[in-house]
């Protein structure tokens, strides 16, 4: 079980141009003969080998100073407009000193110049990825992967970022782009790790662990095919295997933040809270800005009773980010044990108002049962009345909430409907909470008397 918000695993192909071989470009094009120029090249080979521009702009990428590299190479592309080579290379020197918008324009003056060179499409399509445009993105990466005569490395590169693209929403073509990249260039650790997360998102557990375990044959050690192969046991309800595997990579790899936060999500699913919460005090001490490993700690410490220092770390986390439902809904949950009523309905009323930014129905109708208890202690009936009928639509009753909405209605001296739900509960409770049967029964005693 992976705590929330984590992704160990991550991204394993860096969408990053390649940046070491770029010098290499520059060197090669200024010294090729005319006919093997990109399309709309304009310079003549003499005129390249005595424009002394070009072997400063190489000098410098050579020694990696890209901002002189990127001034030579606007020179270079004043001078020549239409040059191919030259504009891919300037926008790649502007990628690398994160000018990614001018990059990005560049990048489509290089494909305007020369539809036919592969690396600018390449580029652009991992740029466009990392900032987040996947659909242009997904063009730009398949355009370069179809060009029959590029370098089959590159193709191989492009097909790769389009299988991370695919990844989540299109699984399968995601295997098939991988597979045309094995095709291209050798099966790596991360093609295999890649294809067993596949084979998973598709419903192929086996050929998922199948996938997981060959690499771990192969790279014992690897940690990211440990969490990966540790998460499929967990969905498998193999949680003996998944700790055992988690026991003897943690004793390899004692400080890894995926493995321990895996092992201490394992101990917090079998109720094992005081074995996960040194790991996880660890693991926040190392991490103190990760989100998830301080929501983790702070649940734990909820289920230690140490609600005081879980109220700490949800209320620093609230400042950052004010508008979670869940984190409001956690953060008040604290406070109702700490007996501060008043100040965990406020949050929660905030928090229910927008039942949409809940993850799931279920999680909504969680907070709706809080804010129902917290109103409830808080001596507001109706607003506990109101929380709720906002859980009905959503979760069915418990004897718990049956109780509340008799206490509330009892409240607001509304007998029949009290009496009713009292009566209700005792069916429901059946001896599992002993005060409250006797406080129902008695009541009942009391109104009866009020009819």
């Amino acid at each position: 079980m992976h705590c929330t918000n984590h992704n160990p695993r991550g991204l394993r192909e860096p969408l990053l141009p390649q940046l070491t071989i770029l010098a290499i470009f520059i060197l090669v094009t200024a010294s090729l003969p005319a006919q093997q120029l990109p399309a709309g090249t304009r310079d003549a080979a003499s005129e390249r080998q005595q424009d002394p521009v070009r072997s400063q702009a190489a000098e410098a990428l050579a020694k990696q100073d890209y901002a002189t590299a990127a001034r030579l190479l606007s020179t270079l592309a004043e001078k020549n407009p239409n040059d191919a080579q030259v504009l891919y290379n300037l926008a790649s020197t502007q990628d690398a000193l994160d000018q990614a918008s001018e990059a990005e324009a560049t990048y489509r003056r290089a494909i305007a110049a020369g539809p036919n060179l592969l690396e600018p499409h390449l580029a652009l399509g991992l740029l466009l990825a990392r900032t987040g445009h996947t659909s242009d993105a997904h063009a730009e990466l398949a355009a370069a992967a179809a060009i029959p005569n590029g370098d089959p490395i590159l193709r191989a590169r492009a097909y790769r970022a389009l299988a991370r693209l695919d990844q989540s929403g299109n699984p399968s073509g995601a295997s098939e782009e991988l597979l045309a990249a094995i095709k291209l260039s050798p099966e790596t650790p991360d093609d295999i790790l890649l294809s067993g997360d596949l084979a998973q998102a598709t419903g192929d557990s086996a050929a998922a662990e199948t996938a997981f375990r060959r690499l771990l044959a192969t790279d014992p050690d690897n940690i990211q095919a440990t969490a990966a192969l540790v998460h499929l046991l967990l969905l498998q309800k193999k949680a003996d295997q998944a700790e055992t595997l988690l026991a003897a990579a943690l004793q390899k790899h004692p400080d890894d933040p995926t493995l321990t936060a895996q092992l201490a999500s394992l101990y917090q699913t079998q109720g094992k809270s005081a074995q996960a919460l040194p790991l996880v005090e660890k693991l926040h001490a190392a991490n103190p800005q990760d989100a998830s490993i301080s929501r983790l700690l702070a649940g734990l410490y909820s289920r230690n009773n140490q609600y005081d220092k879980a109220l700490q770390i949800y209320s620093a986390l609230s400042a950052v980010t004010p508008n979670d439902p869940t984190l409001l809904d956690d953060q008040a949950d604290a406070l109702i044990r700490l007996r501060r009523p008043a100040d965990a309905q406020a949050l929660l009323q905030r928090a229910v108002a927008n039942p949409q930014a809940f993850p799931s129905p279920d999680a909504y109708g969680i907070a709706a049962s809080h804010l129902a208890f917290a109103a409830s202690a808080n001596n507001d009936p109706a607003t506990t009345l109101r929380a709720l009928d906002m859980r009905a639509k959503v979760l069915a009753p418990t004897p718990s909430t049956i109780f509340l909405a008799a206490t509330a209605h009892d409240k607001l001296h509304q007998v029949k409907e009290a009496s009713d739900l009292y009566k209700q509960f005792l069916a429901a409770a059946k001896g599992q909470f002993p005060d409250e049967e006797w406080e129902a029964r008695h009541r009942l005693v009391t109104l009866e008397h009020m009819k």
